[in-house]
Formats: structure tokens, sequence, C-alpha cells
């Protein structure tokens, strides 16, 4: 069984539209690393065997090409059914392939004939691992049966270390050290982030063109200094300010979520807008303060406003309160026209 067992080193000068890639977040600290787009040190290698689960004394190594996994059974009939299909037909070509063993996926009794790619073969599944460093490691599953194996796995999430795509990668809590790129899908996600960003611009400059009032009100509450933009500062100065907002140049540098921060609040009503701009302000120039309870006050009437500065501005929206909401508005006003 040890001849059969035997993994391939990956060749390096595999070309694909497939392929593993050292990912990095700008926004997360990696000794460094991260402003020089790189995920290691030059010349390091991060090395990890297919995963393995120990459930009740039972191992079970995250293939993806295993028909009794959990995950197969949570499908509806039909999904797993054709799941099954697939998984059998994969591991019959990989089985001819690999060992000489010719099955066929129909055969009530395939698993029992399976040689080298039984879920629990430990001897052939520690040896599946992936290496992966600075430079992309690139995958050719229809001509390398054990790219294929790798593809599999990692689409289960075998290896920790690497994201089943960059979409995944930019949602974990944890950063990954790799992802998978399958160039129609990153090109998918890239491109979507573009198009939200162009958006964003076009709105940016719709707003310069015809509404600067509206964009002052914008700046203030997407830029975490407002206090620095008063009625007589530049158009050109709060333009530039928040096309670097939503290109990711200030303090956020998601370009996903600065598009779509600067197009929810540009697509606010002035009123709500004003509000929002005003409860900032109120926090910063402590016309508001939250006490040792938790709750805001407005300090000149001790009047609890809310928990939040949206709470804040949810109560002042209310007609009842419109007292606190003018006395707020003149004192930041103040600020404003200087």
């Amino acid at each position: 069984m040890s001849s059969l067992t035997l993994v391939e080193k990956y060749p390096q000068n595999k070309k694909s539209t497939i392929a593993i890639r050292p990912y990095f977040d700008e926004r997360v600290d990696n000794m460094g690393l991260q402003k020089y787009g790189l995920s290691l040190f030059d010349g390091a290698f991060h090395e990890e065997p297919i995963a393995c689960l120990d459930i009740n004394g039972i191992r079970r190594y995250v293939t993806g090409l295993n028909e009794f996994a959990p995950d197969i059974k949570e499908l509806s009939p039909d999904e797993q059914e054709a799941k099954i299909k697939q998984i059998r037909h994969v591991v019959s070509t990989l089985e001819k392939e690999l060992a000489a063993n010719v099955i066929d996926p129909s055969d009530e009794n395939f698993w029992n004939k399976v040689k080298l790619l039984k879920p629990d073969n430990g001897e052939f599944w520690d040896r599946i691992k992936v290496r992966c460093g600075n430079e992309p490691v690139y995958l050719e599953p229809l001509t390398d049966p054990y790219d294929l194996i790798r593809l599999y796995a990692i689409d289960a999430g075998g290896f920790s270390i690497v994201a089943r795509s960059l979409e995944e990668a930019r949602k974990m809590s944890v950063p990954p050290k790799f992802y998978l790129d399958k160039l129609e899908e990153t090109a998918s996600v890239n491109t979507e982030v573009k198009k939200m960003r162009n958006k964003a611009l076009a709105e940016l400059q719709k707003l310069f063109d015809k509404n600067q009032n509206k964009l002052l009100y914008v700046a203030k509450v997407l830029d975490p200094n407002s206090a620095q933009y008063k009625k007589s500062t530049p158009n050109d100065i709060i333009y530039d300010n928040m096309d670097k907002y939503i290109n990711g140049d200030l303090i956020e540098k998601d370009k996903r979520k600065t598009a779509e921060r600067f197009l929810d609040a540009a697509a606010l009503n002035m009123e709500s807008l004003k509000i929002k701009a005003i409860v900032k302000d109120s926090s910063y120039y402590k016309f508001i303060a939250t006490k040792a309870d938790g709750f805001i006050y407005h300090m000149q009437t001790v009047t609890m406003l809310g928990r939040t500065l949206v709470d804040v501005a949810e109560y002042l929206k209310n007609p009842l309160n419109e007292e606190i909401l003018i006395d707020l508005t003149k004192k930041v006003e103040k600020y404003w026209n200087q």
C-alpha cells in the first residue's frame, strides 16, 4: 500500500487559473509585512496536513470526498443525491489513475472496493498537505490528481490556513494566511468592490456639483474628525477628504465598507443627516455626555437621551423633544459658523 500513498511535490512551473495565494489585510498588523503585500517573511513557508477530526474515537478527514460526512447529510435529498454522485465520480477517477483500480460509481459496494481514498485511510490522507509561501501555488486539477484532491479538501475547509475564497477570507474574524483564488470568482469579488466604489465616487461628484450643503453633513457623519468641518470649509477640501474616505485612505481601510457607508449617508434625507451631524458634534463638544449609568444625557437639562448616539438621533427626531434639538442645534451651529 505504501507505493500508492506517495504524494507528489508541487511542480513550481504550474500556471493555471486556480491558485493558493497569500492573504493580507492592510487593517491588521502582521509584523509590518502587510505594508509590503506579504503574508510571511521572505523564504518562509507554511505547511499543513489535511484536517482530521476525532469524534468519539472515530477519525474523520475533511476531504470533501466523503459521502458520509455530516455536511452531506444536511443537504436536501436531491442535493444529497447529486453530491454523492459527484463524489463517487471523482473518487472512481482518482482510484483508476492512482491505484489502477477500476470501480463503477453506481456499484452498491462502491466504498468496499475503494483501495486508496477510503475515508479512514490515514496512511494516504495524512500525506496530503499544502505548502504555501509568498508566491502563489498553482493548482491544475484537470491534469494533476493530487491538485484535484487538494482542491476538494480546500473547498470542504480541510486546511485551516487556506480560506475557500477571497470573499470568505475578507469575512473571517481572524484573517487566514492564504486563500483559494479561482480567477473568475476572485475577479467577480474585486469587480463588485470596484463597482461599489465607482458608484460612491459618482455620488460624491453629484453632491459636489449640485448639493454642497448636503455634502458637508455627509462628511460630518462619516469622518471621525467631524469637528474639523465648518460651513466655511472649502468644498474642495471636503471633496478631497471624502474621496480619500471612499478609497479607504482614512481610518477605515475596507473599500467595500467605505463605499457602502458613503452611499447610505448620501441616501439619507437632509433632516436625518443634519440630526446625525448635530448629535456627533454635540458629543464632541460635550453638550451631551455619557454618565456612570451608561446612558447619554443632555448636560444642560440632565435629560436622558439613550445609550448610543443612534438612540439620541432617534430621540431628537420625535417632535416632543424639539426643545432639546433646538438647543443642541444652536450650540453646534456656533462652531459651524466660525
